[in-house]
């Protein structure tokens, strides 16, 4: 349906009508050398300085190595910014409602209860499979956002690309697909790494990325930091129709990158090798942890994974997560989450980490065979 779907009418009234703070140097977009537009201090070079609000130099540089087009791409602080102005936009509180396909990340359903729009639960299916049917049924005209999350987080898996697409092309509402893991997600279907002729690993699957263009309800969501090693600086990318953009860029704070992410961002990406030097490193250390946790007679079942984390059904895993944590080792309990009962969540570490967790749990392990 987005063939015939209108943002403007997607969007809040009030939000079509606002007037967007707007300083000198959104209107500027000249060379300067003088600097007396924004009350700054002259002293303290060069961080007395407001960021640039457009954030030009990074979107320039994420849309070349993205392949999208710079009109087409919002930066935030964190996908979390993004994820709340996408609420903020296009959900009337107390009317609206969105459709999250759970479990699936917790903030989708934390945004929904702060803006107060109705979230509708879907479940996966017990194989943690997309059942399009059920989310399509929960549609109805207040409907503006479906959240989907590939691969999704904690359950592991890439959702099918098929499935996502028919639905983008059957609601006449926002579909976000949620990538922060595509880069450790690679086409063959075990979700563990296997020998290629180029990279040593199967290849990466394909991002939706490329139907940003042509698709205007889909809504893409990335991160630098997960792939990228970047967390710290909170950085978060929205790929959307320029239009959505254009608003999202009304409602968001004046200057919400500050400098120093900025400067960060522009380092790391430079070197591309990098990231894939990491990614590969964690693809192979994802292998041998999956092997040594299997070794373990309270490890019942390790789903296979498309990210950098691996969800671990265990006999009790409440005596595992404590029994880690008194030795410091801070793992994710997502027993209380539907369809990951008795579930820990772990991530990849480095070896030496990885060889501290399974060192830890061979102790666990011991401690209760002599019980």
């Amino acid at each position: 349906m987005d063939e015939t779907l209108n943002i403007r009418q997607l969007v809040r009234e009030n939000i079509r009508d606002l007037v967007p703070y707007s300083s000198a140097r959104d209107e500027y977009s000249g060379s300067a050398s003088v600097f007396l537009d924004a009350n700054e201090n002259p002293h303290n070079i060069p961080l007395n300085r407001y960021p640039d609000p457009r954030q030009i130099e990074v979107k320039k540089m994420i849309a070349r190595i993205k392949g999208q087009q710079v009109e087409n791409l919002f930066l935030g602080n964190g996908s979390d910014e993004g994820i709340d102005l996408l609420f903020r936009v296009l959900c009337e509180p107390g009317i609206d409602n969105v459709i999250t396909v759970d479990p699936t990340y917790g903030m989708y359903g934390v945004c929904a209860g702060i803006n107060n729009v109705e979230q509708r639960s879907v479940l996966l299916r017990t194989d943690f499979t997309l059942d399009a049917d059920a989310v399509l049924k929960a549609v109805d005209d207040r409907t503006k956002m479906i959240f989907l999350c590939s691969p999704n987080n904690p359950t592991s898996n890439s959702l099918d690309r098929e499935v996502v697409m028919r639905i983008i092309r059957e609601v006449n509402c926002m579909v976000v697909v949620d990538e922060a893991y595509i880069d450790f997600s690679r086409e063959e279907g075990t979700g563990f790494p296997s020998s290629t002729k180029s990279t040593g690993f199967p290849r990466l699957t394909k991002s939706m990325l490329s139907h940003v263009p042509e698709k205007k309800n889909l809504v893409v969501l990335q991160t630098l930091s997960k792939a990228w090693g970047l967390a710290g600086i909170r950085l978060g990318m929205v790929f959307a129709h320029e239009e959505l953009i254009g608003y999202l860029s009304n409602v968001k704070y004046p200057y919400n990158i500050n400098s120093l992410t900025m400067e960060s961002a522009l380092k790391s990406l430079a070197d591309q090798s990098l990231r894939e030097n990491w990614v590969n490193q964690i693809l192979v250390e994802r292998r041998k942890l999956n092997e040594r946790l299997k070794s373990f007679a309270f490890v019942k079942r390790i789903f296979p994974s498309d990210a950098n984390f691996l969800l671990v059904k265990m006999e009790d895993p409440s005596d595992v997560y404590e029994f880690l944590m008194n030795r410091g080792i801070i793992v994710r309990d997502r027993s209380s989450v539907p369809l990951c009962e008795g579930c820990l969540r772990i991530t990849v570490g480095t070896e030496a980490e990885n060889l501290q967790l399974c060192d830890a749990l061979d102790t666990y392990n011991q401690t209760k065979d002599n019980v």
